[in-house]
């Protein structure tokens, strides 16, 4: 019996390690070198610790053919081998893939390309203007740290404000979960009144106009008390949202301004149980102007 056992075998399967030294990139002569061990059945040899990830080069030279298509409406493949250095014979696999995805088409001439508008698809996730958020994060979290209160920068999208960046997640004292993404009218509340009051004439003229003729608000024939009402927050440098849009909390915005032209706005929302409204413009409104002074610093310190 024992020798049986002693014959009988592992149904543990044990493991053999092998160097990845035969994987070639498609396209290309380049062969992974230096890489961790691979794990399969014979000895159990295992790499002591996790090798640095590195970057699929098939991906990375996908990307270096979109730039180069980005350069001009129409590119060859010699053209986009001027630029890349990518072998042609890879080039054409690529440019085939994007093709068949939709982000590049065949010209009509022999052997070139361009970008389809399913490109500006890849940026639609990017729920950013990169400039304006990373130059108000700092000073929009300094003034939740001090004030405690969630504060908010919004950027201008068509007929309405949208947010793009919120300190919900450092602040105690929030309404909602995430603001993020939230669409907001240009007329009643806070960050669109500060952006609308401090466009130049002809901006606010196409705007206001825009409003009228496709936005959902019924603002028709209402054209001159809301010209009346951003006159006065122009005149005050601070705008409060139109108190009968959702009573129980307020804001106060505040714009951002590069060079002399508005590009954003930045508000603080409180309970408005907590203080009323002439309060909150005297607590709020220094530290508020502050922070969008500093960012106004930052946007011309990035300037191109």
């Amino acid at each position: 019996m024992r020798d049986e056992q002693a014959r009988e075998p592992s149904m543990v399967p044990e493991l053999d390690v092998e160097p990845v030294g035969a994987l070639v990139e498609e396209g290309g002569p380049e062969v992974v070198r230096d890489a961790a061990p691979v794990a399969r059945q014979g000895h159990a040899t295992l790499p002591a610790t996790m090798p640095t990830p590195r970057p699929v080069n098939v991906v990375l030279r996908a990307l270096q053919i979109l730039r180069a298509l980005n350069r001009q409406p129409v590119s060859s493949v010699d053209a986009i081998y001027k630029h890349t250095a990518i072998p042609k014979s890879t080039i054409v696999r690529l440019l085939q893939t994007l093709e068949a995805d939709g982000l590049v088409r065949r010209a009509p001439q022999y052997g070139a390309y361009y970008l389809t508008s399913e490109v500006t698809a890849l940026t639609s996730g990017y729920h950013s203007e990169p400039r304006i958020v990373e130059a108000a994060a700092a000073a929009a979290e300094a003034l939740t740290q001090e004030l405690k209160w969630p504060v908010a920068v919004a950027v201008h999208d068509g007929d309405a404000m949208v947010v793009r960046y919120s300190t919900i997640p450092h602040s105690p004292l929030s309404f909602f979960h995430s603001t993020i993404n939230m669409r907001l009218s240009l007329v009643t509340q806070a960050l669109g009144r500060a952006f609308l009051a401090f466009c130049g004439p002809t901006e606010q003229d196409a705007l206001i106009d825009l409003l009228v003729r496709s936005s959902g608000e019924p603002i028709a024939g209402q054209e001159a008390s809301i010209r009346h009402m951003l006159a006065q927050v122009r005149e005050r440098g601070y705008a409060l949202r139109d108190p009968r849009v959702r009573p129980e909390s307020s804001t106060i915005a505040v714009p951002i301004v590069e060079d002399t032209r508005v590009v954003a706005s930045i508000g603080l929302t409180w309970f408005s149980s907590a203080l009323d409204a002439e309060q909150a413009v005297t607590r709020f409104l220094p530290s508020l102007q502050q922070a969008s002074a500093e960012i106004s610093r930052q946007l011309a310190a990035t300037a191109g």
